[in-house]
């Protein structure tokens, strides 16, 4: 049949979220213009910013990098853009994906800056997977990323992040929530913004697209992105959340922007509930879950040993750094009680790495 959109051209593909028989010439302006609308409608960003877009070299980083390069350009936005890198030190994983981002540094003369696991903490990611196993790897790493980016990121002075984070991820995140009875993640897991108001806020263009529509606009683009997946993540929690959220779709192709409205719809009333600033990141690996819910109202402060922002008297980077170097890692990612007596203990962490990077 003929595109739904021009009625000229014969459509090619439907779009996954209507079912709209659609012309690739037509997709592309579509998708174009739908992330336009959701940057100028929740200004997600203002004239004269510097911004890190997190690139893993993954197909929703690489793909947010062609559009925000291209509607900075078409729109006038702007920005100064670069690329931030996390090098987890997972072997056959990222150093491979690295390779994909460097490629992409070229193609859109956007500079790229990688920071290091190794650099930052001491550990690499197979290091740590090797002290202790495949059971909290994800915890570990989603703690560990999110720190680094927002070092990076701090180092080179940028005011935001921009993150790929799409329709099913930011959809899966609310599932995950609600099955784990996490109040505090649930009320902000669908933010568009999280941490305004705070140094450096991350924002989430991609907050109503289809992760399939970004996998169709990077292929008919034939975009450069590296497509497999984290040799450590096949039983993390989210893939449970993935698969529930798919059969939904099966059924309803709506149901993944039902949830986000759902999540975007969410209040407690009467409930002084902690917003944890050690969150997880929703990061590429898509990954991680680490909280603890609490009824207690803290004041945001920063971390005592390395300075980063914490709501508790250490970061949980650094508790976590703590029980592997000290090699109690399964107390690090335990009750507040447990952390609190590893921390207690005479071990100084070597935060110089930390400090360099200006916290």
């Amino acid at each position: 049949g003929l595109c739904g959109v021009c009625n000229d051209k014969r459509a090619i593909l439907k779009r996954p979220k209507n079912g709209m028989g659609i012309c690739k010439e037509c997709f592309f302006q579509c998708l174009e213009d739908e992330v336009h609308q959701t940057i100028v409608q929740y200004k997600l960003f203002t004239k004269g910013e510097r911004v890190a877009i997190a690139a893993s070299g993954g197909k929703d980083s690489t793909v947010l990098a062609h559009l925000l390069t291209h509607l900075n350009k078409k729109y006038d936005y702007g920005l100064d853009l670069f690329l931030l890198s996390v090098d987890e030190g997972i072997t056959g994983y990222r150093d491979d994906s690295l390779e994909t981002v460097k490629r992409n540094e070229k193609t859109y003369q956007v500079p790229l800056t990688i920071v290091s696991y190794k650099d930052l903490y001491g550990w690499t990611m197979d290091e740590i997977v090797s002290v202790i196993g495949l059971k909290n790897n994800c915890t570990f790493c989603g703690v560990f990323r999110r720190q680094a980016l927002d070092r990076g990121a701090h180092q080179l002075k940028a005011n935001k992040i921009v993150t790929g984070h799409n329709a099913d991820d930011i959809a899966e995140t609310v599932i995950m929530n609600v099955l784990r009875g996490d109040l505090n993640r649930l009320i902000r897991s669908t933010q568009i913004i999280t941490g305004e108001g705070g140094p450096l806020p991350r924002v989430k263009p991609f907050k109503y697209i289809y992760e399939k529509e970004i996998v169709l606009y990077a292929y008919f683009k034939k975009l450069d992105y590296f497509s497999t997946e984290c040799v450590y993540s096949p039983n993390a929690y989210r893939g449970f959340a993935r698969d529930f959220l798919k059969d939904l779709e099966a059924v309803k192709p709506s149901s993944i922007l039902d949830v986000i409205r759902s999540g975007d719809n969410f209040h407690i009333e009467g409930e002084d509930l902690q917003v944890e600033n050690t969150e997880v990141a929703q990061d590429e690996t898509k990954q991680a879950s680490t909280s603890t819910t609490t009824k207690k109202s803290s004041r945001v402060g920063t971390c005592e040993k390395c300075g980063y922002i914490s709501s508790q008297k250490y970061c949980k980077a650094c508790v976590l750094l703590e029980g592997l170097n000290k090699g109690l890692p399964k107390i690090a990612v335990g009750r507040a009680n447990q952390t609190k007596s590893l921390m207690s203990g005479t071990t100084v962490l070597d935060t110089k790495p930390l400090k360099l990077l200006g916290f």
